[in-house]
């Protein structure tokens, strides 16, 4: 059965992959909502829908925040096509509640830089700068409802703001994740096979507002300057679904140890206002300690410079290394780091620590 599930998954994705919403390109606003500030999970994009935990799940797929162990803290910071300078500060910290379920909270902060301010009389600049501000906070919590499904809700308030204008929303991610074992009888790898669904974005339209959407102005046959303004319309939001699943292979040549695993991971996301995607993934963990990943995002047309809907070439990966901070102590120290391809830029670069706080022996 669980075999059929998995080949039934992989005619499912596939079928779908040439498909999606080109045609609505670049009508949603406050896309900075699909993008990831961690710097472990972004190693392999949305394949890990499936196998995400911890934190970092209020991202991939917040049915993952529920296997939180204790208490995690991570802090990453993102340089953003490399080449604009763009980048992204992100925080967050997730506590377990005991019987309760795992509360978390993260905030991504954008950093754009001074843009020179031009009119039409000076357009060349020269009169100062501008600061553009946009984050992202998100309220997250997650349970495990039996010891093989979990599922989470968050709650994101994602703001975009010059000195005259601004946009506020609100937005709802859902996730829910499923872990069984395809071999029951082996009882080191446990549970090895994970299916996720998670569901991003969904909320009212958001539209700009302020004096910087007024103009003064005099009609014909009138001498008085009058103010006029004008109503932004309304944006949708970037919604989308991830369905995934991922399996745990056991490399180790002894049978009596666990010290090497694969981990491979499929995910197939429909978009709403973009083409759809297929993500493969792979995570290589030795020990828990050291995690080698690499993914490739293929979306139709993204072989070919003409036809890319992106900067992003699909290729990305990453590393983690954890240690524990004593030897009679589960608190552990990690970092983190990801690679994300682009043509044109130099690609994205994020850089990440994170501590998960224990017991102590």
């Amino acid at each position: 059965m669980k075999k059929t599930l998995i080949i039934a998954f992989l005619m499912f994705a596939t079928s779908f992959v040439m498909a999606g919403n080109s045609d609505r390109i670049g009508q949603a606003g406050a896309t900075q909502l699909n993008i990831n500030g961690w710097g472990r999970s972004s190693g392999w994009g949305w394949a890990a829908v499936s196998s995400a935990s911890g934190l970092e799940s209020i991202y991939m797929n917040v049915g993952g925040l529920a296997y939180t162990e204790r208490t995690e803290l991570i802090f990453s910071r993102t340089a953003w096509l490399m080449g604009s300078d763009i980048n992204i500060n992100t925080f967050g910290f997730a506590q377990n509640l005991g019987g309760a379920g795992v509360l978390g909270v993260g905030v991504m902060s954008y950093d754009i830089g001074d843009i020179p301010i031009t009119t039409v009389e000076q357009p060349d600049g020269g009169i100062g700068t501008y600061k553009p501000n946009i984050s992202n906070i998100t309220v997250s919590y997650a349970k495990r409802f039996t010891n093989q499904i979990s599922g989470g809700i968050s709650f994101k308030v994602f703001s975009e703001s010059i000195s005259n204008a601004k946009a506020q929303g609100l937005a709802i991610d859902a996730g829910i994740q499923y872990i069984t074992a395809l071999n029951a009888d082996d009882e080191l790898k446990g549970e090895d096979l994970k299916f996720g669904v998670s569901l991003k974005n969904i909320g009212p339209d958001a539209r700009y507002s302020g004096d910087g959407l007024a103009v003064k102005m005099t009609f014909v046959g009138e001498d008085d300057e009058r103010t006029v303004s004008q109503r932004a319309a309304k944006f949708n939001l970037p919604a989308l679904i991830n369905i995934g699943a991922s399996y745990d292979i056991r490399l180790d040549g002894n049978e009596e140890t666990y010290f090497h695993r694969l981990t491979t991971s499929l995910t197939f996301t429909n978009h709403a206002f973009d083409v759809n995607q297929l993500t493969g993934g792979m995570e290589y963990g030795y020990k828990d300690m050291l995690m080698l990943r690499a993914g490739y995002a293929y979306e139709d047309g993204i072989l070919d410079y003409e036809t890319r809907n992106s900067a992003f070439t699909g290729v990305m990966g990453g590393f983690t290394f954890e240690v524990p901070i004593s030897s009679n102590s589960t608190t552990t120290f990690a970092l983190d780091y990801s690679y994300r391809h682009s043509n044109p830029f130099g690609g994205s670069h994020t850089f990440g620590v994170r501590l998960n706080l224990g017991t102590s022996e």
